[in-house]
């Protein structure tokens, strides 16, 4: 079993306060290099490992957690097992019906846990250190999941008109677009989300952006994809896979020099928002030395 990788809970080291990732596989992540970097400037004598945490399994392995956990990251499968364990959330972990984000206000076991997500402002950030700052028009996003809903949020904000959601069950998608229209609060946003059959998607020339949250990326047609590039004005890609990296998509907008958003972007990202909940702050709280935590953060994904 590789280091740092525990299918029961990780035994506690000589830290002040435990972190970890949660997920199912999670042997992948990037996560511990990440926000450790972040500790280590900050001063936090912290450990941050990997807990692998089968579907349906968070609730029994977090109230059964022992002394000293300060929070948790969460990934796929758990996102909305974590909102349901949760005794508060955020407004965006409530209307994404994900939160990959929980934080403890001690280190007791009977502590209560408060939910966040972010991955809305985190890909908005990632967004914007692509000199994305708006989407003008149609956001096509590929996939049905907490990623999805997060991801589709985002191009919300950015002031997309229309967010499809593309999926393989179009059922899936249909529920989806119907949740996200209800709790957009209506005339506050002048967003509309659609669904659509994944099978039937193509790049149209007036898309905006297209956000592919399939895992391991979507694969698509590649000539109908360079027909579609060579068309006109490319839409920005924002591919949230990181591994294995590129996806089929990347790797055709690359040929074309596209503008891509990576995963790795928006993991770093939202891992800026995560220190600063883990740290006390308030997720909009600037953490102190800030850019350069993000630059050694950067650093440390290589």
């Amino acid at each position: 079993m590789p280091e740092g990788l525990h299918s029961v809970e990780p035994p506690r080291g000589g830290g002040a306060a435990r972190l970890a990732v949660l997920g199912d596989p999670i042997e992948h992540s990037r996560s511990p290099q990440l926000q450790l970097a972040a500790y280590r400037l900050l001063g936090a004598d912290w450990t941050y490992e990997r807990w692998r945490i089968p579907a349906g399994g968070l609730e029994e392995a977090l109230r059964g957690r022992g002394q000293g956990w300060r929070g948790f990251s969460v990934t796929a499968p758990l996102k909305a097992e974590a909102l349901r364990f949760a005794a508060s959330a955020s407004e965006d972990a409530v209307r994404s019906r994900a939160a990959n984000t929980l934080v403890f206000d001690a280190l007791d076991p009977g502590s209560p846990a408060r939910a966040w997500n972010t991955d809305i402002p985190g890909a908005i950030d990632a967004f914007a250190e692509r000199g994305v700052a708006a989407v003008e028009g149609r956001a096509d996003v590929l996939g049905s999941g907490g990623t999805a809903a997060s991801l589709g949020i985002a191009a919300e904000r950015l002031g997309a008109g229309e967010v499809r959601i593309w999926a393989r069950r179009p059922e899936r998608a249909a529920a989806l677009a119907e949740s996200l229209n209800a709790s957009a609060g209506g005339a506050r946003s002048r967003t509309t989300f659609t669904a659509a059959d994944l099978a039937a998607w193509r790049l149209e020339a007036d898309a905006a952006a297209v956000i592919d949250t399939i895992p391991g990326g979507c694969a698509a047609d590649a000539e109908q994809l360079r027909a579609g590039l060579r068309a006109g004005a490319a839409p920005v890609l924002f591919s949230a896979a990181y591994s294995p990296w590129p996806t089929p998509l990347a790797v055709e907008w690359s040929r074309a020099a596209a503008p891509i958003v990576t995963g790795l972007d928006l993991l770093l990202h939202q891992a800026v928002r995560q220190v600063r909940l883990f740290s006390g702050r308030d997720i909009d709280e600037a953490l102190p030395g800030e850019l350069g935590i993000i630059d050694a953060m950067r650093t440390a994904l290589g």
